[in-house]
């Protein structure tokens, strides 16, 4: 890694750190982020006449199943962002949605209840981000990265497939260089490579202020069951589940075309917690007969951002989706929608220094990082409810009575949002402490009560602390 500008930040004058006819721009990670960023960028440029020079670095042939073409993400397209990408001009066609998710069903050792999609619209998306699992033998479905990165490249751009070796600075602009290659200068380099690479420690090294963020492993299994099978046991919902298992944040299972995703979420996330909730009854109970929770067609270990760069910008570089700032375990596509297209509509209407990118595009990350925060105190409670049979009794007898007797959804809208990230965290964790929600929980509490003390009196001893059928997993 080089740097030959000796330029301190922010030195760059406003006048030249500007995009005009013929400005060069590298974007490096042709995923999600880097190709919306694009799409955007080039289309703003063509209703104010402009023309720019795009190249996305992008090794992977996001076509291909298995890990070559694979983007590791569980693949769930939430309604905010399907309407969101509609309204700008990206589709997500049948080709593309391998399954519309038309509810979630949360599980519980003491039951399960069916949450159907608000206004009975048919609106998140489940999709494969490369080819499908490394067992597909027939494309049946697009990809949802391959079908982003066509947009991009239908508006100019021009996709590298190389991995990008090495990033650094020369007269005040940064440079690229690929294996074998000579360093390319360009005005703008947008970062958008995720956080499951070693790229990033390149920008640590190039005293632009840029730290990695903090990260957490979740695990990701792929099951083929074949259409008609999904179709008579999992369905179109989104399976999700509240166990008491250690470690266990979150965990669900999303039917897709002929396959199966198992996405599980979490502290020291390991293979163990991927068997022993696997071996759960309550997964046991949606998966067709003979299943073998062994099989799985692929699986990764992947990294997740938790919490947000602080500075994930400088002069002429900036950071988006996951290498920057993302949403809390939900919707990090969604993210990546939201800083590609803030930091786009900054790089051509506001500048590229240092002062454009703080002034225009932080407050987007600050927005994120902020509503994360409260995200933390959500999923307390959420970890509390795992821990406590009365409180998931409680929740299961009150969703039950909405989806019953059609209710205001309340506690089912809030389940709802949890599950699909479509609302920021700062109005679900509003809408749980709701006085009507309250009353609701008050009125269900006696027969909480009674399931509860009959179901103690059936425990093998005083206290029942795992539930039955589902296996130890070390602390």
């Amino acid at each position: 890694m080089t740097d030959t500008s000796a330029a301190p930040p922010d030195s760059t004058a406003d006048a030249d750190a500007a995009l005009k006819d013929g400005s060069r721009i590298a974007v490096i990670g042709g995923g999600p982020a880097g190709s919306m960023f694009t799409y955007f960028l080039l289309d703003m440029a063509e209703r104010v006449d402009m023309r720019l020079d795009v190249d996305i670095y992008e090794p992977r042939p996001f076509t291909k199943p298995g890990p070559a073409g694979c983007n590791m993400c569980g693949g769930i397209v939430s309604e905010s962002l399907v309407q969101n990408l509609a309204v700008d001009g990206v589709w997500l066609s049948s080709d593309v949605v391998q399954r519309g998710i038309d509810s979630y069903v949360l599980h519980t050792d003491v039951g399960s209840v069916r949450i159907a999609t608000p206004n009975d619209e048919m609106r998140i998306g489940a999709v494969h981000r490369g080819g499908g699992p490394r067992d597909v033998t027939e494309a049946k479905w697009e990809s949802f990265d391959h079908h982003l990165l066509s947009n991009a490249t239908e508006r100019g751009a021009k996709v590298i497939s190389t991995r990008v070796e090495e990033v650094g600075r020369a007269n005040g602009h940064p440079t690229v260089r690929v294996k074998g290659g000579e360093p390319v200068s360009y005005d703008l380099v947008v970062v958008a490579t995720g956080v499951n690479t070693s790229i990033l420690k390149t920008f640590e090294g190039l005293g632009i202020g840029y730290q990695r963020p903090k990260l957490t492993k979740t695990l990701i299994r792929e099951y083929y069951l074949g259409e008609d099978v999904i179709a008579q046991t999992v369905g179109t919902s989104m399976h999700v589940f509240l166990l008491n298992i250690p470690r266990l944040e979150f965990a669900a299972v999303i039917p897709k075309g002929d396959y199966v995703t198992m996405c599980l979420l979490g502290d020291d996330i390991d293979k163990e917690l991927g068997d022993a909730f696997a071996s759960a009854p309550e997964v046991r109970a949606i998966m067709p007969e003979g299943w073998d929770a062994g099989a799985a067609s692929c699986q990764c270990l992947p990294h997740i951002n938790i919490h947000g760069v602080e500075k994930p910008y400088a002069d002429r570089f900036v950071f988006i989706g996951d290498s920057g700032v993302t949403r809390l375990y939900k919707d990090g596509i969604g993210a990546a929608y939201r800083t590609a297209k803030a930091a786009a509509r900054t790089a051509l209407f506001e500048g590229v220094s240092e002062r454009a990118f703080r002034e225009n595009f932080m407050p987007v990350c600050q927005s994120i990082h902020g509503d994360n925060r409260i995200g933390e105190y959500a999923f307390v409670l959420t970890r509390i409810a795992q821990r406590l049979r009365i409180m998931r009794r409680a929740i299961i007898a009150i969703t039950r009575d909405e989806q019953a007797n059609g209710r205001r959804p309340r506690l089912s809208g809030v389940l709802w949002d949890i599950f699909s990230g479509s609302a920021p965290y700062s109005d679900i964790f509003r809408r749980m402490f709701d006085p009507m929600l309250a009353v609701r929980g008050i009125a269900a509490m006696p027969g909480v009560l009674v399931s509860t003390i009959r179901s103690t009196e059936l425990a093998p001893g005083p206290f029942r602390h795992s539930d039955p059928g589902t296996p130890e997993v070390k602390a």
